[in-house]
């Protein structure tokens, strides 16, 4: 398995970053501003908040496969994010997470399986997967899972021990 840590990342402001900026466990999710699920951003941003000192991180990867549900550019994605829901956690660049064009970090993270131990593309916006410090695949978190559900914040708590 690859080093997800160093993979090579852009964030939504186009600048050169990896994983590795982010020393503690990081929970990589996959965003957009106009699904139904979108209000998870609400959740995201508490649980960034919360654990912030405890040393998690929540990255933001907005993707636009999912019927074309981020069809915004950078400035409107960040517009949206920090007004509608005050988000501070940092957010990547508009990024595949399926498909050819799939970015090297969702090869990595897709070969993780969720708690049915289903591996394999990513389903809907809003898939979590948690890291630990090291970059391993400790928690895969399904579209429908809140981000406050008991099972995230225990695999967060799990991981921050």
């Amino acid at each position: 398995m690859t080093d997800t840590k160093n993979i090579p990342l852009r964030t939504l402001t186009g600048e050169s970053t990896s994983l590795a900026a982010f020393p503690g466990p990081v929970l990589v999710v996959n965003v957009a501003s106009k699904c139904g699920l979108t209000p998870q951003y609400a959740g995201l941003e508490k649980l960034a908040k919360d654990y912030r000192e405890r040393g998690l991180t929540v990255v933001g990867v907005p993707c636009n496969q999912f019927m074309g549900q981020e069809p915004g550019t950078a400035e409107e994605i960040e517009t949206f994010c920090s007004t509608t829901y005050g988000v501070t956690f940092p957010l990547l660049e508009k990024t595949d997470v399926n498909g050819a064009d799939r970015h090297p970090l969702y090869a990595e993270l897709t070969q993780a399986e969720d708690a049915e131990g289903t591996a394999g593309d990513v389903q809907w916006n809003f898939e979590k997967f948690l890291l630990d410090s090291d970059g391993a695949v400790v928690g895969r978190f399904r579209p429908r899972t809140e981000p406050d559900s008991a099972e995230v914040v225990g695999a967060i708590e799990k991981v921050l021990d």
